[in-house]
């Protein structure tokens, strides 16, 4: 047997894909924990001043490192009501209602674009890849959202950015990558568009549905800009507007300065701060890792057999 022979039977594997040395799984080890570090400390330090006294606070002459004297007056005055309540059910509506939407429109559009006999597959695929290159710009987008008359309207923040360029593609991707042969039998045996994409479609591609929807999850739940622009009523407005004006205003989130009836202290300011920017921090935290498993055969599978 000749040496060639025997290179292509145990072909050398690339660097990459070599064991990792001592000095290499140290790096990597290292590496990790400062990135893990770099993410959890700041979290760490935001919900231990969100929990702390006015004493600890002041004894730590601000944010607080090592809890202390522990109090839940800040979340206990941000959920009695008022402004923070209703600003977190105004963002938990719009979250919900607009992630069904968008997803439901996307899931369409792409089994529509995925399928290459459709009407008009090409100028309207090319219409969606177009908008990663050129926006529709402020003004134009501001004047059609009031022309609609979606002004102070919850629609204006769902409406605009109900579709998602790379949310598509990516769904359109993963559709395209199942059998063509599987669609064809159920073709055969009668059932039409709309049963084909309910009953083998959809269940076929639960993973890549699931991390779609979390980023138009993620994405409503953060967004602000749209609320900024569309809506001048404060009782309309979303939680990350509060935060924009604590950031940028200074104001109280709880929008009072004395104490809750019944309340005989009231929470310190920059405790209620932290607790707000946890209460708009920890949903996405909750059903990230639920959905993370999905990711890499959801996005990184559909994306490359597209």
């Amino acid at each position: 047997m000749t040496t060639t022979t025997i290179k292509r039977r145990h072909p050398e594997r690339p660097v990459w894909e070599e064991e990792p040395t001592v000095a290499g799984k140290g790096l990597k080890a290292v590496a990790l924990t400062a990135i893990a570090l770099a993410i959890v400390l700041p979290m760490w330090v935001v919900f231990v001043t969100s929990v702390s006294s006015e004493k600890a606070i002041n004894e730590a002459g601000g944010l607080v490192v090592v809890p202390g004297e522990l109090s839940l007056r800040a979340y206990e005055q941000i959920l009695s009501g008022g402004t923070v309540t209703r600003a977190v059910l105004v963002s938990t509506g719009v979250t919900l209602v607009g992630t069904a939407f968008s997803v439901v429109l996307s899931v369409l559009a792409a089994y529509g674009l995925s399928r290459r006999g459709s009407v008009l597959h090409r100028p309207l695929l090319f219409v969606f890849l177009l908008t990663f290159l050129f926006g529709p710009g402020l003004v134009p987008s501001y004047l059609m959202v009031t022309g609609l008359g979606l002004k102070d309207s919850y629609w204006a923040l769902i409406l605009p950015s109900a579709i998602n360029a790379f949310n598509l593609v990516v769904l359109r991707a993963f559709f395209m990558a199942i059998p063509q042969e599987l669609l064809d039998s159920a073709r055969m045996d009668g059932a039409g568009e709309v049963r084909i994409l309910t009953r083998i479609v959809l269940p076929l591609s639960k993973a890549v549905t699931a991390v779609v929807a979390l980023f138009y999850a993620v994405g409503y739940w953060n967004a602000f800009f749209n609320a900024v622009l569309y809506i001048d009523d404060n009782s309309m407005s979303p939680l990350q507007i509060l935060l924009r004006s604590m950031v940028l205003q200074g104001t109280n989130p709880t929008g009072f300065a004395g104490p809750t009836p019944g309340t005989a202290v009231v929470a310190p300011n920059l405790a209620i701060k932290m607790a707000v920017v946890m209460l708009a921090v920890v949903p996405a935290l909750l059903v990230f890792p639920f959905v993370q498993r999905h990711f890499t055969k959801g996005v990184i599978t559909g994306a490359v057999k597209g």
